[in-house]
């Protein structure tokens, strides 16, 4: 007979090894819940935590430190000494309500500066002032006061102002020599950068003899690059060299964005200490000329000219005195004869306006250039006494 009992058997032996087998694992399980319980228990309890206020808690010992190094005391000592010099210019231009007739200041631009001398002239940049119609000087002393323009040399991007203040409470800067600087000398430039009162930031003469474009489109020669930050706000503010000496002003950086990429330029100060007097005398630089009215550059290159054609000359002139001769037109205004075309001053080729002017740079009124000219198609030449222009 066949029954199922032994299936049966088999069906109770699997059941029970499936429990045996079961039952160690739950306990496993419940042991490892149980260990990680008491030890979360462990670090939580209150009364083992560490405690988060210390009451007897006292300040760290400050560690005395060796006294400044010569570099830095000289650094220190050129801030505090030339800093009371630098000013904060602000332009503004008068504006009108469009619905009525309040007249408000509208700003136009904000830099800094210097004091040149006690009877109160500010050296800034040009381009700092050249879009407003008032402008006010803050002093060291945080003293406000308005200004008014002496005058300006927008071809070197330098402005004269002036503020009506007592002079002791004006410190002049101390003024330098920027002809025998060195790449790699020590240069500290002072200024306001975005408005922040008084700046200071270090550097070295990153390389001499570099020209920048001015605001006029001339080229300024002789430029300072210095790697010192030069930030908008700095602009007509001071480089200074080790001693605190004035050795350029600072114009201009070069930067994708706008802000300080170690590249500034500043206007050397053997060019502004040479312009400003002039500035503070007359209002503008006087410079040295031929006497003569010239053409264009696009007219005579038109005419299919190289050179510079003279239209016109000054009858006390140092040209007409000379001999040199203009262009002389009937009245309909047809040219009846070409006038003469000058291509050397000594031994500088001049082909355009601007080259002519950087040229007459390095001369004085008074002194007296050898012209090369052509005319009628002759090479000819003469000795011409430069005077004041306008």
């Amino acid at each position: 007979m066949i029954t199922d009992e032994p299936e049966r058997e088999y069906d109770q032996f699997a059941a029970q090894t499936y429990l045996q087998r079961r039952g160690p694992r739950w306990m496993t399980i419940a042991g490892v819940w149980a260990i990680v319980f008491l030890l979360v228990w462990t670090i939580v309890r209150p009364e083992q935590a560490t405690p988060l206020h210390d009451p007897d808690a006292e300040p760290r010992a400050v560690t005395p430190r060796a006294d400044l190094v010569a570099d830095e005391k000289t650094t220190v000592e050129v801030f505090r000494e030339a800093s009371p010099a630098v000013v904060y210019v602000t332009s503004t231009e008068l504006g009108r309500d469009f619905f009525g007739f309040d007249v408000f200041e509208v700003p136009r631009g904000t830099g800094s500066g210097f004091i040149y001398d006690r009877d109160g002239h500010i050296v800034t940049a040009f381009h700092v002032i050249q879009n407003g119609t008032h402008w006010s000087i803050t002093l060291a002393d945080e003293s406000q006061w308005p200004a008014q323009l002496v005058g300006y040399e927008a071809d070197k991007d330098v402005a004269v102002l002036k503020i009506e203040t007592p002079s002791d409470r004006l410190k002049p800067i101390t003024i330098g020599t920027s002809h025998d600087l060195q790449v790699g000398q020590k240069v500290l430039a002072i200024g306001n950068p975005f408005g922040f009162d008084r700046t200071l930031t270090v550097g070295v003469v990153s390389a001499l003899g570099r020209e920048i474009q001015a605001v006029t489109g001339r080229k300024i020669r002789d430029v300072i690059q210095t790697d010192a930050a030069i930030n908008p706000g700095n602009s007509g503010g001071p480089l200074l060299d080790s001693a605190g000496r004035l050795i350029g002003v600072n114009t201009q950086i070069a930067s994708p964005s706008g802000a300080n990429a170690g590249i500034g330029f500043a206007v050397p100060v053997d060019i502004v200490n040479d312009i400003v007097p002039d500035i503070i005398r007359y209002g503008r630089v006087l410079r040295p000329g031929l006497g003569v009215v010239l053409f264009q550059d696009w007219q005579t290159r038109r005419a299919g000219l190289r050179g510079l054609l003279i239209d016109s000359l000054s009858e006390s002139g140092g040209a007409a005195q000379a001999g040199l001769r203009g262009t002389t037109v009937d009245r309909r205004g047809y040219i009846r004869q070409l006038g003469d075309i000058i291509v050397k001053i000594d031994d500088h080729e001049v082909e355009t306006l601007n080259g002519l002017k950087d040229v007459l740079e390095s001369y004085k009124v008074g002194d007296e250039v050898r012209v090369t000219f052509v005319r009628e198609k002759k090479a000819m030449v003469a000795t011409v006494k430069l005077q004041y222009i306008n």
